[in-house]
Parts: C-alpha cells; structure tokens; sequence
C-alpha cells in the first residue's frame, strides 16, 4: 500500500469517523450544517468527494459500509471500516489524492532538540526523571 495513502488516511481517519458517528449514512448527501463541528464538516466533505467520484455501484456500496459503520456504534470498528473504504477509493485515482489532500490541514513537523550531557528529548513522556541519587516510590 502506497506509504503517503495509508498516512493520508490516518490524518483524515478523526473526522471521517467523526462525520459518520454524527449523520450515519446522511452524511454522503446532507448539506452542510454552519453548526456542525469543524471535524465533521471536514469529514463530511472528504466522504461527499469520495461517494461524488463513484459510478452507482460505487455510490451503492459506499452508501452500505457507511450505514454499517454508523449504525456498529464502535468508533474502532467505523475507523477500520472507513480506511479501508477510503484507501481503496484512493489507491487508483491520484486526482482524487490530490483533491483531498488540499483539504487536510498540512501535518505538523515536530522538531526536538536534546543538548547537553545527560539531556533527554521526547516528544509524547509520561514521566522523565533525571538527576544523581533519585529514587521512584514503589508501587
């Protein structure tokens, strides 16, 4: 699977989901509502730009794994439903890829600089003790 597909998919993975937990299957020909949550909207755009490229079969069966993962209630599983939806959709149509892409907020780069002797650098840490002669409590 195309490397820039799977990560494409998982930035877009919160909002798709996100968009179906809300409107179930409407969400492939609701209009958009000013007071949904800018994640929906998103979500609700990028599967509109999907359902709107497939032939009828397509849009049929599109329409049936969107139903299926709303009417699950389980996040984990409309996520897994959904990517595979969405990679399928993407893997043999780069126009599609290019579209979609523009409409994902460019990912964050995240630079981190550990310096020094002893120094630690982290970009997610629960707890990061450093220092001579420091004990932890026993649990």
């Amino acid at each position: 699977m195309n490397t820039e597909i799977t990560q494409w998919v998982q930035q877009a993975s919160p909002a798709v989901t996100a968009a179906v937990s809300a409107y179930g299957v409407a969400v492939l020909t609701q209009v958009q509502n000013t007071a949904a949550d800018t994640t929906v909207r998103l979500g609700q755009r990028i599967l509109q730009v999907v359902w709107q490229r497939q032939d009828d079969a397509g849009q049929a069966e599109m329409e049936r794994v969107v139903e299926q993962a709303a009417d699950e209630h389980d996040d984990a599983f409309t996520t897994a439903v959904l990517t595979r939806l969405l990679k399928r959709a993407l893997q043999d149509d780069p126009e599609l890829r290019m579209e979609l892409t523009t409409m994902l907020p460019a990912a964050a780069t995240v630079t981190i600089t550990a310096s020094g002797e002893r120094s630690i650098a982290a970009q997610h840490i629960g707890t990061a003790i450093t220092g001579d002669g420091h004990t932890t409590p026993q649990l």
